[in-house]
């Protein structure tokens, strides 16, 4: 299944339905429009390379057109991060996949202070360069039975890369990852033998579709089911996202720990009365945050857990099987292998190891680096580098990565679990992000990065009774605003590099 020739079929099953709601430049564009434009932007791509076409522009249906123009063209979108150092993160891409052009916004650029970098385009541009002509004649190829449309764009087979996306970069520099048409659809379908979806839900679509989560969830599952997408380019813009989600009435929602933090804060009761579906993933959703989503709109937070190279679901909490703390159950079609950090071992129930996974969502490499594609696959599994345990009723329970697992005294501490146990013990305004820096005499020490004024002593003296005597904190510092990566995760890079500097002062 090629995604862009579905995309054919739901514009063409779904006509005048109402495709995307674009609560940032206020436009409905329906199935049919988005068809026309779609087609449009096909005949304007073809005068690029053959081969990449960068993309970065915020979530929005000029975004989504673009990621489909690219498609049908015969090109495959290289999402780029413009949520932190733009112009270094195009060039970066540039490079790396080996491509000129970038399609972006001039509205964006200024609004994030961005230089122009050698190659861009400007989707403005673009758009006020159609003519009436390649208006008519767009509408009039759109009238074409969906067979011959099929055929008239780009061809393929579902092993062909269907979207480049980066990942994080919050532990190291980005990676590449190349996702198939078949990674994407395989999510999808594993998603429907979970979840209900119905075409006439309506999909809130704010994150950004430079990450895996708002690509696959935001784009192409209402895509594929015929949904309307609410789109918001802001997802940090907390109260008028609220507002977005009361008034167009969305029914599926989903976000980071982060985001659904900032919802929570800024909304009011009734707010997401419309929501049957709530999901939280990217980062380990507090007990605070369950608890809070739940007296305040009586509303079900599921936790889930999936990874870039994964498309990214693999386990997930559902309203029939939900057990708060855990990340869920593993997808059907998913394949989880729990093996020992250090004999290799598959691990018996209840016992923490590395998590690997296999299924048809898995990634087909890292592009041109055919070294990290290698680690990252033992024995036909994909190595999340993640650590976790099952229990005995299959749901997986996500202790944090290996990365951020530090040898103290030759034993392996978790700082996700450090984080976990400080996080109940702080004022709820108050964030923290637990970090190891190095120590001259042990090798490795733990400190605390928190966001305002504590009682230490007490805190670590409630501390002690959950956590053994190395894995408490041995510092803590005020860092007033922890860095956070455009998808609502912490950037662990930032704050260590940030607090290293802080207690070497």
């Amino acid at each position: 299944m090629l995604l862009h020739h579905k995309f054919v079929e739901s514009a063409k099953q779904f006509g005048n339905k109402v495709f995307i709601i674009d609560k940032t430049t206020n436009r409905r564009i329906t199935y049919s429009k988005a068809l026309i434009a779609s087609l449009i932007l096909t005949e304007k791509f073809q005068k690029y390379d053959s081969g990449f076409l960068g993309i970065m522009i915020p979530t929005s249906a000029g975004c989504m057109l673009a990621i489909l123009g690219t498609l049908m063209s015969g090109r495959i979108p290289v999402m780029i991060n413009y949520s932190t150092g733009a112009a270094q993160n195009c060039e970066f891409a540039q490079k790396k996949c080996d491509f000129k052009t970038i399609i972006t916004s001039k509205a964006l650029l200024e609004k994030i202070q961005c230089p122009i970098v050698p190659g861009m385009v400007f989707i403005e541009d673009i758009m006020k360069s159609i003519t009436v002509v390649e208006k008519l004649q767009a509408a009039l190829r759109s009238k074409l039975p969906t067979f011959f449309l099929k055929k008239a764009i780009a061809q393929g087979n579902e092993n062909d890369t269907i979207v480049i996306l980066f990942t994080s970069g919050s532990e190291k520099d980005p990676k590449a990852v190349q996702l198939t048409h078949k990674n994407i659809h395989a999510n999808i379908q594993s998603l429907t033998k979970v979840y209900q979806f119905y075409s006439d839900d309506r999909f809130l679509g704010n994150l950004p579709l430079f990450h895996v989560f708002g690509q696959t969830a935001h784009m192409w599952v209402p895509m594929y089911f015929g949904m309307s997408i609410v789109t918001y380019a802001n997802p940090l813009d907390f109260k008028v996202v609220c507002d977005i989600v009361r008034e167009e009435k969305a029914t599926i929602m989903v976000g980071t720990p982060s985001f659904f933090w900032g919802y929570l804060h800024k909304s009011n009761p009734g707010d997401f009365e419309s929501c049957r579906l709530m999901l939280c993933g990217a980062d380990k959703c507090p007990d605070a945050l369950r608890k809070g989503v739940a007296d305040k709109h009586n509303k079900i937070l599921l936790e889930a857990y999936g990874t870039t190279e994964t498309s990214p679901g693999l386990c997930v909490n559902t309203q029939a099987h939900n057990r708060p703390g855990s990340v869920g159950r593993p997808l059907p079609g998913v394949q989880v292998r729990l093996e020992n950090y250090e004999t290799g071992e598959e691990c018996k129930i209840g016992e923490t190891g590395k998590i690997l996974v296999k299924g048809d969502n898995v990634m087909k490499g890292y592009f041109d680096d055919f070294e990290q594609t290698s680690l990252a696959f033992r024995h036909g599994y994909y190595d999340t580098g993640d650590m976790g345990w099952m229990d005995d009723d299959g749901y997986l329970w996500h202790v944090g990565r290996l990365k951020r697992f530090v040898k103290i005294g030759g034993e392996m501490v978790s700082l996700i679990k450090v984080e976990d146990v400080l996080e109940k013990l702080l004022p709820e305004e108050i964030l923290c992000c637990v970090v190891e820096v190095p120590d001259q005499m042990k090798g490795a020490k733990i400190v605390a990065a928190v966001t305002g004024k504590i009682d230490e002593k007490d805190i670590l003296k409630k501390m002690s009774d959950k956590l053994p005597n190395i894995a408490l904190p041995k510092q803590f510092v005020l860092i007033e605003k922890l860095p956070q990566m455009g998808s609502g995760k912490i950037d662990f890079r930032t704050v260590t590099n940030m607090v290293q500097s802080l207690v070497q002062k």
